[in-house]
């Protein structure tokens, strides 16, 4: 039995290291994407675009190993809870990723396009949905539920961000209707960042739970689940 519970251990341990090597990842990958649409940096885009296979991989492995960990092991309580937590954020941390290379794609764009001001401040709202991220990992590292519930808050504000970007490329189009398909691109950029967010947040609420066994997700304590991604 104690010989069980120590390559339990070992296993745990191991899948703890693969769920934070993705997270690192990730956040890597989130950052050198809005990297790519500020600079209208192709070769940096396509670069991201095609390191999404790794992360998608490494996705897959951390299931797998869940999985087998399930089937051998059978965990129970604390054990059992850090698995189902870890299978929740693998997915989160996979979609953020896809939303890394959505955001590239729209530099691909716009690098074969001419140059104009931004309509909007897309490095701010990066920079909030990029904190989040990192928070909630953070978060996930040391077991805190403080700095995961402060994580939760922050996203009403990246919401707000998200709906004033639409209303100031609303305006630059009635202004130049000739830059409506560019402007579309920064608006599905700062969608895409407001997703990001969005899956920082359930990460969060994915640490109360492993730590206090409390499931927020629908709660008052937090904003409301947007975690659906289509695209």
């Amino acid at each position: 039995m104690a010989r069980h519970a120590k390559h339990l251990e070992r296993e745990i341990e191991n899948l703890k290291g693969m769920i934070l090597a993705l997270g690192n990842d990730v956040e890597a990958s989130v950052k050198r994407s809005v990297r790519s649409l500020t600079r209208r940096d192709s070769v940096l885009a396509l670069k991201i675009i095609d390191a999404d296979f790794d992360i998608d991989q490494m996705e897959v492995d951390i299931e797998e190993e869940c999985l087998k960990i399930l089937a051998l092991h059978q965990p129970v309580a604390n054990d059992l809870r850090l698995i189902i937590a870890i299978l929740k954020i693998n997915n989160d941390l996979e979609r953020i990723g896809d939303l890394a290379v959505n955001i590239a794609e729209r530099a691909v764009y716009l690098s074969t396009h001419e140059k104009f001001e931004f309509p909007f401040d897309l490095q701010d709202m990066a920079e909030k949905a990029q904190e989040m991220l990192n928070g909630c990992l953070d978060a996930m590292v040391n077991l805190d539920t403080e700095l995961a519930k402060k994580v939760c808050k922050s996203d009403d504000e990246v919401d707000e961000m998200n709906r004033e970007a639409h209303s100031l490329v609303e305006a630059r189009i009635r202004q130049n209707p000739e830059q409506l398909n560019s402007m579309i691109q920064f608006l599905s950029a700062s969608r895409y960042l407001e997703r990001v967010a969005d899956h920082a947040t359930n990460i969060a609420e994915d640490v109360i739970y492993l730590v206090d066994g409390d499931i927020i997700r629908h709660s008052s304590q937090t904003t409301p689940n947007k975690s659906e991604y289509s695209g």
